[in-house]
């Protein structure tokens, strides 16, 4: 996650300290979570990280893609088609009725790789445009 993280995609900047040092144990304490890993010889080539969703509009579970990295000297590969396969599997196993993610608009890159494996814009109606991803930062009390 720090290497994604240090990627201009990722933000260009470490994770935080707290992040690297309780990342693992927090995603262990949240149901529904699902870690992929792509391993090359051993070695650690690439991660995902799947959080379960429900979706509302279908009355039925959705998995969200939260994370995905390939390791820079592994991509070029496929391993990010691999991941995203084993993620459909997993999704498929959930009885999911769809595969969700976020990219960014640079993003040239994981864009081809996930509309290569079958993701495509969300909307409901063409009229009314692409669903956009949003946020509101929470501050913390310490």
């Amino acid at each position: 996650m720090n290497e994604y993280a240090c990627d201009p995609m990722g933000g260009g900047k470490e994770l935080p300290a707290y992040t690297r040092e309780n990342l693992i144990a927090e995603l262990r304490k949240r149901g529904g979570t699902h870690v992929i890993l792509g391993l090359v010889e051993g070695e650690t080539a690439g991660l995902v990280i799947c959080f379960e969703g429900f979706s509302t509009f279908a009355c039925r579970p959705l998995l969200n893609i939260h994370d995905i990295v390939v390791s820079r000297k592994h991509r070029g590969k496929g391993l990010s088609k691999l991941l995203l396969q084993k993620a459909e599997a997993i999704a498929l196993k959930l009885g999911c009725c769809k595969l969700t993610l976020e990219v960014l608009e640079g993003n040239h890159a994981a864009q081809a790789a996930y509309r290569a494996s079958g993701f495509t814009n969300y909307e409901l109606d063409p009229r009314m445009g692409k669903a956009m991803f949003w946020e509101k930062k929470l501050s913390q009390a310490e």
